[in-house]
């Protein structure tokens, strides 16, 4: 039964991760490293391939697009926590609340599509050779980044509009340290159920959906190589294998943290930390700065700094 939304919410209290003052200083300082690691990382890659003409491969166009997309990701959250962290103000008003969780949402699917579009790029460099120059024309490149862009604008749309048309008159503490569905709609003075059901479905197949493929992908990849082994090939399996591994520290959290209604179990603040903070900064790490072509340029771009 639905209470009495006559005193609507008008802000909510964002608990963070730890009350223990001690515990909130070492939270700030892993924060503040995580972050500035995104930035300068992520930046230092966009730099690059924008500056070298040799990266100018459609992988290396997704690459960069990636690291954007890490950039935006990371500072939907981040300087919220650090300021929280630093000042003990965890008060967020309720418009504030929504506009995070509808770029946390818009980013986010936007990203898992992008992965999904950088692995179908790596199965047709690996697996279709001859044909690949063809299929990932730049138009194409830019058209399927595009497409990632509007499908997590219309997933995050579908997100926002089914919060607001919750009530909120009751509680307003959300345990957790930003504004997320599975922690606020807990909070809704209604029988949420169908809503969470669509969430679960939206969200959470997406996840587990664009996970499947990335797979799906990869292990085509290695089907393909596996009788091949050549220094080539090694190299294009390591690549593989790295991926997956990224993939893996963002999709299984976000798999767990969506698939399922709000109300079943609750969501550690701890499993969140891992696809909103590690998982940007591995990233570059993972993607980029294990390459030799970017490491060189990278090299040629310092010392054409410091001239």
């Amino acid at each position: 039964m639905a209470r009495d939304n006559s005193s609507r919410v008008t802000e909510f209290i964002l608990l963070g991760l730890s009350d223990t003052r001690e515990l909130q200083l070492l939270f700030f300082t892993f924060f503040l490293l995580a972050y500035t690691m995104v930035l300068l990382g992520n930046l230092l890659i966009i730099v690059t391939v924008r500056t070298d003409p040799k990266l100018s491969s459609p992988m290396y166009f997704l690459l960069c697009n990636l690291s954007f997309i890490d950039i935006c990701y990371t500072s939907v959250t981040a300087p919220r926590v650090l300021v929280a962290l630093l000042s003990g103000h965890k008060a967020i008003a309720f418009e504030g609340c929504m506009a995070q969780l509808f770029f946390l949402h818009f980013v986010g699917s936007s990203e898992m599509f992008l992965l999904t579009v950088m692995a179908f790029d790596r199965y047709t460099a690996i697996c279709r050779p001859l044909h690949y120059t063809a299929i990932m024309a730049r138009r194409a490149c830019w058209a399927l980044v595009a497409a990632c862009w509007a499908g997590g604008f219309i997933h995050s749309i579908v997100q926002t509009v089914l919060m607001l048309q919750l009530p909120f008159c009751g509680p307003n503490t959300i345990h957790s340290y930003f504004c997320d569905v599975p922690p606020i709609i807990r909070l809704a003075c209604a029988d949420t159920a169908l809503t969470e059901w669509l969430m679960a479905s939206n969200s959470g197949l997406i996840s587990l959906g664009c996970f499947l493929v990335l797979v799906a992908s990869y292990a085509l990849i290695l089907a393909k190589v596996r009788a091949r082994v050549s220094q080539g090939n090694w190299k294009a399996l390591s690549t593989c294998a790295s991926h997956v591994m990224a993939i893996t520290l963002f999709f299984v959290p976000c798999i767990f943290t969506y698939l399922r209604p709000a109300g079943t179990l609750p969501t550690s603040r701890y499993v969140c930390v891992i696809y909103t903070i590690l998982s940007p900064m591995m990233n570059p790490l993972i993607y980029t700065l294990r390459s030799h072509e970017v490491k060189e340029s990278m090299w040629r771009l310092w010392k054409s700094c410091r001239t």
